[in-house]
């Protein structure tokens, strides 16, 4: 036979847990069971080991030694039943109760929102609105629900790891050798019962889905009346510290001309682009509401949108270009073809005609910039971020002009 030890034979106690109850016995050869039949995975006494018994040739291990590996196999699955628990217990206590706060505060971010643009447009959408409540009260339930969902399941999980890990401390305290050895296949029943509790992992369902306030009719609506309110209000110029040699500056400081000449007139200074034909607007905004349209019409190649501070002004480089670094926001027109670029990400925008005029609106409580066009009240693109810090409008022209209207 194949043997971990010596072989079998007369050997030290039984090492049972309590030595009170008797050995049970061989049914073919009435001697101790001290033996482990790892093929048969059994207990077996030395006569079924040797060489003339039925377990010849088969891989034997004292049961003590089996036993053992059962305690050390009880004692690590203990230990990871106990991060489990640990991990879980935190997820209750501090992930859900946060992602049912945010649910809460964006759901009355989101209400406020709706019900600020609609006071805009109320005699026209007052249907709308509570239509769009609903639906935020409907998703704010649906949050709240999967919330309380998944703290009853990982309320069970918790229960039903507790009552694995009881029955094997039970085991582990209470029975002897040979009674852990036949508690072996409840032993993997539990700890693979266990391993089907997975952990808590982030789910879409937890979280408030701000889109459930998008609508088409309130966007268009909301940007026609603040563009009429606003538009024109907002004293918009260009700083003409700023303006690249590139481009001519009117006298109004609203209006700029493409000339592929550099200009020698313009003093050198760190707030000029040197390279691209760009320009930044005197005025900045951090907070509120605000809305400026640009006269397009005479110009195939140009850029409109809103950059930060921190917007590189020297070199050729992609740095300063803009809607190519993470500093700018911008519509862009070059010949027929317009898209939205920030960062090195150019969206395509598919428009059925150039726009004579570009309306800019910069939502800084929604954090949401819309390009729209007055003449057919129709919404370009809409763009939601998170902007940290004031926002200057900002231009770009590469042919012809381009001008403020006030």
């Amino acid at each position: 036979m194949a043997a971990e030890s010596a072989g079998p034979g007369p050997g030290p106690g039984s090492g049972s847990g309590s030595g009170s109850e008797p050995r049970p016995l061989c049914p073919e050869h009435d001697q101790p069971l001290r033996w482990f039949c790892c093929s048969e995975r059994r207990l077996v006494c030395a006569a079924c080991a040797g060489l003339g018994g039925r377990c010849r040739g088969h891989r034997i291990r004292r049961a003590e030694e089996r036993a053992e590996e059962l305690r050390n196999k009880i004692v690590d699955q203990c230990e990871r039943l106990q991060l489990q628990s640990a991990g879980i217990t935190k997820y209750v206590a501090e992930v859900l109760p946060g992602k049912n706060q945010r649910a809460v505060s964006t759901a009355s971010a989101a209400r406020e929102l709706v019900i600020q643009r609609l006071g805009l447009v109320r005699s026209l959408c007052e249907s709308e609105e509570q239509r769009l409540l609903e639906q935020v009260h409907g998703e704010e339930e649906r949050a709240h629900q999967s919330i309380l969902t998944q703290r009853a399941h990982w309320a069970d999980a918790l229960q039903k790891l507790d009552t694995i890990r009881t029955s094997l401390v039970d085991m582990l305290t209470h029975l002897d050798d040979l009674q852990l050895i036949q508690k072996e296949q409840e032993i993997f029943e539990r700890t693979e019962e266990a391993e089907g509790i997975l952990d808590p992992q982030e789910s879409e369902k937890l979280n408030f889905n701000e889109k459930c306030t998008l609508s088409p009719l309130l966007t268009q609506l909301w940007a026609t009346a603040v563009l009429r309110s606003l538009s024109g209000t907002e004293d918009v110029r260009i700083d003409e510290r700023t303006a690249s040699p590139l481009l001519q500056l009117s006298d109004d400081r609203r209006t700029l001309t493409f000339n592929a000449k550099k200009s020698k007139a313009c003093a050198d200074g760190l707030e000029r682009f040197d390279h691209w034909p760009n320009a930044l607007a005197a005025t900045s905004f951090q907070a509120g509401l605000h809305a400026w349209t640009v006269n397009v019409q005479n110009s195939c190649a140009y850029k409109v949108g809103v950059a930060l501070v921190q917007l590189p002004r020297k070199g050729s480089g992609s740095d300063s270009r803009l809607g190519h670094n993470a500093f700018s926001w911008v519509f862009s027109r070059y010949d027929q073809e317009f898209c939205f670029s920030h960062n090195g990400q150019h969206e395509p925008l598919r428009l059925l005609r150039c726009p004579a005029q570009l309306g800019v609106l910069l939502d800084l409580q929604a954090q949401e910039l819309l390009f729209y066009e007055p003449a057919s009240g129709t919404v370009l693109h809409t763009h939601h971020a998170t902007f940290l810090g004031p926002l200057f409008p900002v231009f770009a022209v590469a042919d012809q002009t381009i001008s403020i209207v006030h």
